[in-house]
């Protein structure tokens, strides 16, 4: 059967197809498949955006879909501990979150220049390599429009792009390690992530304020949870259009 409660309230929303899927950035046909085969239905960002657009919960247009208030109860359950800045995270938490690395070890960051220096961490880096698992660096690309904004907006400036630099020579040991992959991105970088497995550290980032002073949430994934994997699946986009590099110097790369 048709999804006549979606259709019903694009109708009553007085719009078309075409408007909603301009809106939420899609194919008018996929809204269509979304209406006739409710099988086929949207990723939950999508699902958000359309409930949203449509004043109505999201559990209402997917029934068998968690309402709002569960969702956000696992959430919370997603959450294992809030640091209100960078600095007063412990510094072993990122060697430790990464030592439990089995099959996913991903670095989101402009420089994330900090952990470019703990011995720890480069130890645990070719530790994991060395056990085949892949570990995947983004860093931002120095010479990006973005990385120069954000220098600017914490006044420092040229150096942001320089501290990118350095972070590259500082794991020149790491190119060519068997599974360890670099690409630079030149997006807004919203959160710094830290991904092990099913855990991650999410710094956020605050106009005008260094990361080192921004908050920090360590989070758990969990079943039926959304926090975790919404930013799981933010790394995921800007890795897939972010550009490979093979040296420390080899900044142009190519688009992955």
């Amino acid at each position: 059967m048709a999804n006549e409660r979606l259709r019903g309230a694009i109708t009553e929303a007085n719009l078309t197809i075409e408007q909603v899927a301009t809106r939420i950035g899609v194919d008018p046909k996929t809204v269509e498949r979304w209406i006739n085969m409710p099988r086929r239905k949207p990723y939950r960002r999508f699902q958000y955006a359309i409930a949203s657009l449509l004043q109505q919960d999201v559990s209402y247009l997917w029934p068998d879909e968690a309402t709002s208030e569960e969702v956000a109860q696992t959430g919370n359950a997603e959450l294992v501990k809030l640091y209100p800045h960078r600095s007063v995270v412990p510094n072993t938490a990122w060697p430790k979150l990464y030592a439990k690395a089995t099959h996913h070890f991903d670095v989101l960051v402009y420089s994330g220049f900090w952990l470019t220096e703990d011995a720890a961490f480069h130890c645990i880096v070719k530790e994991k390599s060395a056990a085949g698992v892949p570990v995947r660096f983004l860093l931002g690309d120095p010479d990006c429009e973005a990385v120069a904004q954000r220098g600017a907006d914490e006044g420092i400036g040229s150096a942001m792009g320089l501290k990118i630099r350095n972070a590259l020579l500082n794991y020149a040991g790491f190119f060519g390690l068997p599974g360890v992959e670099f690409r630079l991105h030149s997006t807004v970088l919203y959160n710094s992530l830290y991904r092990a497995d099913d855990e991650m550290l999410a710094n956020g980032h605050l106009y005008g304020v260094g990361a080192y002073m921004a908050p920090v949430l360590h989070l758990q994934r969990i079943p039926g949870g959304e926090l975790f994997d919404s930013y799981a699946e933010s790394f995921e986009r800007i890795w897939e259009t972010a550009r490979r590099i093979t040296s420390p110097t080899d900044l142009r790369g190519t688009i992955a």
